[in-house]
Order: structure tokens, then sequence, then C-alpha cells
């Protein structure tokens, strides 16, 4: 056990985080996203997309610099605004020039070129984002 670090985030979870550099993006996906079927390294944490983004914020700076930061897959009108909402809370940032919403298919697309995907047990439709890891010390906004 370590002091200070969100229970979500095992030794798996962090080396992977750990092992990203600037730029690199992970994929945190609800339980219904095609995670294995991206054929990049997934890792399952048995809670709410939402709560798991909120423990990968604790230690995961997001870029500033690059293309958006927050990538979000667009919703069908009507569902998904619950947890995309609270998504957008636990990312933690006041810049909505860095978030994005994008297509299913290209979302899909772009799933396939991650880092790592991190499947969630969120059962709730549109509960997928993908974070872009910025710099380390870089004061965020």
């Amino acid at each position: 056990m370590l002091t200070g670090i969100n229970p979500l985030l095992n030794g798996d979870l962090l080396r992977v985080l750990d092992h990203m550099g600037h730029n690199d993006v992970i994929l945190i996906a609800d339980a219904h996203y095609p995670s294995y079927g991206m054929g990049v390294p997934v890792l399952e944490v048995a809670s709410t997309t939402p709560d798991v983004v909120a423990a990968v914020r604790s230690v995961f700076p997001i870029d500033y610099y690059a293309e958006a930061s927050v990538t979000f897959m667009t919703a069908e009108p009507g569902v998904g605004e619950e947890v995309q909402a609270q998504l957008r809370d636990a990312v933690n940032t006041s810049l909505d020039e860095r978030v994005e919403w994008i297509d299913r298919f290209d979302f899909y697309e772009r799933g396939r070129e991650v880092f790592a995907v991190i499947r969630t047990a969120e059962t709730r439709k549109y509960g997928c984002i993908m974070l872009r890891k910025g710099v380390v010390g870089d004061p965020e906004q």
C-alpha cells in the first residue's frame, strides 16, 4: 500500500501511466467499449468511469500544447449526458478549448492508436474518454 495514492490506481496501472510520455493518450472506457479489440494493452478497474478518471487525474497531467487534451465520444441525443457531465467534472480542467467531441466511429479508430485502455465497470452508455498526457510540472489551468 502507498500513502496518498487513490486505491483505484493499482501497481500495473501506475506503471502504465508512468511509462507514458508527453502527448501519449490513455483511453478510459466503459464496459461496452470494444477494449480488447483495439490491439493495445488493456487494464481492468472495477469502478465507474468518472471515479477512474478522477483517480487517474490525481497523478496525470493533461497536455496544454498539442491537440485536444480531452476527447469525448459524441453521444446520441438524450443519451449519456449524465455520465459525460460527471466525466467532465472528473477531468477537472477549465480549458474548454482543450476539449473535443468526435463521432463514435472516429473515436473507435483513434482508440487503436492510444497507449493503453483502462476498461471500467461503467454500464452507462458513452462513458468513455481519452486523455492526452502533458508535462509534469507545467501549471494546469
